[in-house]
């Protein structure tokens, strides 16, 4: 069994920064990669950013250069750095992880709200 919990959402203004963590707890083993995506009301959930077992990193275009995801030393917590925040970036964010068979989990989210 593999738990995935986020943390560190909340309210911000425009430009300010957040740094999201997603810590994982149980079977994490056989890891292929570990990612975000994110939820904004009455959309469907979209891809941010990955990290993949051997480091390399992805980021959707609407995110690349404002956000950074990174992860501990053990691999058992990921990191999304996310600067420059916009209205647009409101969403709750999940967290994701890819075992090598293909099996997929999901943490519980944390919202995010960008407003003045």
């Amino acid at each position: 069994q593999v738990q995935l919990v986020e943390s560190g959402g909340g309210l911000v203004q425009p430009g300010g920064s957040l740094r999201l963590s997603c810590a994982a707890s149980g079977s994490i083993n056989s890891i292929s990669a570990m990612g975000w995506y994110r939820q904004a009301p009455g959309k469907q959930r979209e891809w941010v950013a990955t990290i993949t077992s051997g480091d390399s990193t992805n980021y959707a275009d609407s995110v690349k250069g404002r956000f950074t995801i990174s992860r501990d030393n053990a691999k058992t917590t990921v990191y999304l750095q996310m600067n420059s925040l916009k209205p647009e970036d409101t969403a709750v964010y999940y967290c994701k992880m890819t075992r090598i068979n293909a099996y997929v989990y999901w943490g519980q989210g944390t919202q995010v709200t960008v407003s003045s």
